[in-house]
């Protein structure tokens, strides 16, 4: 079972809780657990002059997150990559949705591979699981520490965004992305860029849950396109719908044109 979530505010009222976090291979607790995290360390120029000097090393690190990701990945097989809320909780429709998404694409034989968090994340790891998939988390090292969810057949723990987001992309024939936040948005807007641009072979984005994507789409649309900052084909590069059964379809007809 992978490690509880638990919000900060909720373990300060729990004192006998220990504080815990995992940064890469390994796990701290209590007074060895850093406030800060690998990336932010990596980025951080405001330090004493033996950071730099150190930066060249840190590419070994890099090269190891690299190497682990794609020693556990090369024989995962066909893979949807499936982003969403960490947020969101068991008992809103949004977890149901995700659970669905995850159970069609296991059943069409497609692994789900997410970010190994709770809310959506977990759901689709639980939808592939029960459906006899395999269900993969891609986990990465943060201030507010949430573990691998227990639905994770296969989990990786990442230090550095930019290398986990290589295997999001790496191991993908294409992505789901339910509603969540800032780095739903990151994840989505990645993937239409490297289409975009060429960078990785054209596959299907799709946005799931119309709701709560039509204003973004509407924005591209009206002020985006309007504003000519992208041509009006970019909008054609990803698909909306509610239902999880046109999820596969959608996917599964890219793949069969290709």
């Amino acid at each position: 079972m992978g490690v509880e979530f638990v919000p900060p505010e909720d373990r300060e009222s729990d004192p006998g809780r220990p504080a815990e976090k995992q940064r890469g291979p390994a796990r701290f607790r209590r007074s060895q657990v850093q406030s800060s995290t690998t990336d932010q360390r990596l980025l951080d120029s405001r330090g004493p002059s033996d950071w730099v000097h150190a930066d060249p090393w840190r590419v070994l690190r890099i090269q190891s997150e690299f190497v682990e990701g794609f020693g556990v990945l090369a024989e995962l097989g066909p893979a949807i990559s499936v982003f969403g809320s960490a947020r969101t909780p068991r008992d809103y429709p949004e977890y149901a949705l995700a659970e669905a998404v995850g159970h069609k694409l296991a059943e069409a034989g497609f692994a789900v591979i997410t970010g190994g968090g709770p809310g959506t994340m977990e759901a689709a790891n639980k939808g592939a699981s029960e459906a006899g998939g395999v269900s993969v988390g891609l986990g990465i090292e943060l201030p507010f520490e949430q573990g691998l969810n227990e639905w994770v057949d296969i989990g990786i723990n990442f230090r550095y965004f930019f290398a986990r987001k290589m295997m999001f992309v790496k191991y993908a024939q294409g992505f789901v992305v339910l509603p969540g936040g800032f780095g739903t948005l990151d994840e989505l807007f990645e993937a239409l860029v490297l289409v975009q641009t060429n960078k990785v072979t054209r596959f299907p984005v799709v946005l799931v849950g119309a709701q709560f994507w039509t204003g973004l789409v509407g924005w591209l649309n009206d002020t985006v396109v309007a504003e000519k900052k992208i041509s009006p084909s970019d909008l054609d590069l990803f698909q909306v719908t509610d239902d999880p059964a046109e999820v596969v379809r959608i996917i599964k007809a890219f793949r069969d044109s290709n």
